[in-house]
């Protein structure tokens, strides 16, 4: 009789198994489809930025108004993000998938056709929903794959938007200096975004779970307005520092304001209460700060690199292209790091994967800090930075989504974009106060230790973050 209903139970559980297996290829297959709009998420993020300096002189805008293209777009994203998350939990995460699509086509197109600055601007306000992309991916790929499956899709959603990020830097400067033009060039991303349109009308499946209730329509505004404020105020300082200090305050009260709405509303935008646990809590911590690591040493390894050894005694006076070829390794690596996380992650379970990797990058600041007299030490250090921060790219979006009630996973990865977003603005303010404030005798120039002093605090934080990681109760 035993035998008979263990029997029974492995031919039920094989039942089950075989059902999960007969659904997910089908779906798994349409995660090609989003790898795709990732890949041109990445591409359109990366081409933009080669490409300023030639799209200033093509439309007479001066540098200072060149700084709007970039800070709208961002400002635009802080706003749209989390609205179109919860909208895609609320009434489907395809749906609001296309409409974010929609937006990046249109203003894609118009950003390679502007004949001005407004226009421009416009344009760059229309490809605010490119970053709410893959929170809405995730949550879809969440709602209609197992747990080993959808770690996966997410693995590679992130992968191919590394990936597209180093194809749009690359192959845009490139194809740049074959057509002549700016403008024409960013035609290149905009056909890429408009055919991903009707790819998503092809096979992309609806979400199968959706959440009860409405819209938080004063917590997004609240919300939208304090993002606003505090990224813009934080991208001040350094050009307007009594304005961008107000700005940046105003933010934090308005932010404050925002949390005592979403404690008393009875369906908030986002249930902060689910985000205080030790389950979550800490991984937001990770995200913010490495928002600051990761976009906070950009800048300075580029202008490190291209500084005169001669006025500056360091640097090496490489171009852009060189300097670009010296990142690529680790950018190459970050590619490969974010597409195997899960492997990684399956072995060693998610929180010690993401501690281990804070760790890599902590230990390869401190190697930068220390040896930075030649490009092939760069190289050595920079090599093994890039895979972490590929394993991490891969591992806190997964963890986040997957602490998240399944009827709020789009509005949770969105926020994770937000934070991970605000830390990329607090580390502009603060890198910029920095290498203006440590300069060399008699020039504006920023002294060694300056970039030193930036190495060694973005070491501090990898730390931090581990121990955050380390300390996030286990969920694997």
């Amino acid at each position: 009789m035993g035998l008979v209903r263990r029997a029974g139970f492995r031919r039920s559980r094989d039942a089950r198994v075989t059902a999960v297996a007969e659904r997910t290829p089908k779906v798994t297959a349409v995660v090609g489809l989003l790898v795709l709009f990732e890949l041109t998420s990445g591409f359109i993020q990366g081409s933009i930025s080669p490409l300023l300096p030639d799209l200033g002189a093509e439309l007479g805008i001066s540098d200072a108004q060149l700084n709007w293209v970039t800070a709208v777009q961002l400002l635009a994203s802080a706003v749209s993000v989390p609205a179109f998350g919860r909208l895609g939990d609320l009434h489907g995460h395809r749906r609001m998938l296309r409409i974010a699509l929609a937006s990046v086509a249109a203003g894609s197109l118009l950003v390679a056709l502007a004949p001005n600055l407004p226009l421009l601007l416009a344009g760059r306000l229309l490809q605010g929903p490119l970053a709410a992309l893959l929170p809405l991916e995730i949550a879809l790929v969440r709602d209609r794959l197992p747990t080993g499956p959808a770690r996966q899709a997410i693995a590679r959603l992130v992968g191919a938007l590394t990936l597209g990020a180093l194809l749009g830097g690359v192959l845009v400067a490139g194809l740049h200096e074959v057509i002549g033009s700016a403008q024409a060039t960013l035609l290149v991303p905009a056909v890429l975004a408009t055919v991903c349109v009707p790819v998503s009308f092809v096979a992309v499946p609806e979400s199968r779970n959706l959440a009860a209730g409405k819209l938080d329509l004063p917590g997004v505004a609240l919300l939208s307005v304090a993002m606003v404020a505090l990224l813009g105020g934080i991208s001040l300082l350094s050009t307007s520092a009594g304005t961008g200090a107000a700005l940046a305050v105003a933010g934090l009260a308005l932010f404050a304001g925002w949390a005592v709405l979403e404690l008393r509303t009875a369906e908030p935008l986002v249930d902060l209460r689910a985000l205080t646990g030790r389950h979550v809590a800490p991984f937001f911590g990770c995200s913010f700060v490495f928002g600051i690591v990761y976009f906070g040493s950009q800048a300075p390894d580029a202008t490190f690199l291209a500084a005169s050894p001669a006025e500056a005694g360091y640097g090496f006076g490489l171009t852009a292209l060189q300097i670009s070829l010296v990142g690529l390794p680790a950018v190459v690596l970050a590619v490969v790091g974010s597409s195997c996380t899960a492997l990684i992650a399956g072995r060693f379970g998610y929180r010690r994967t993401l501690v281990a990797a804070f760790l890599v990058i902590a230990a390869g600041f401190v190697g930068t800090a220390a040896f930075h007299a030649e490009v092939g030490q760069l190289l050595a250090v920079k090599v093994p930075i890039g895979l972490a921060v590929g394993v991490a790219l891969g591992a806190m979006p997964t963890v986040i989504a997957e602490t998240a009630d399944p009827s709020r996973t789009g509005i949770t990865t969105a926020l994770y974009n937000n934070v991970k977003t605000l830390g990329g603005a607090v580390a502009g303010g603060v890198v910029a106060a920095i290498l203006a404030g440590v300069v060399l005798d008699g020039a504006g120039t920023p002294a060694e230790s300056a970039y030193v002093i930036v190495w060694l605090l973005c070491a501090a934080l990898c730390a931090l973050a581990a121990l955050a990681a380390g300390f996030a109760r286990r969920t694997e």
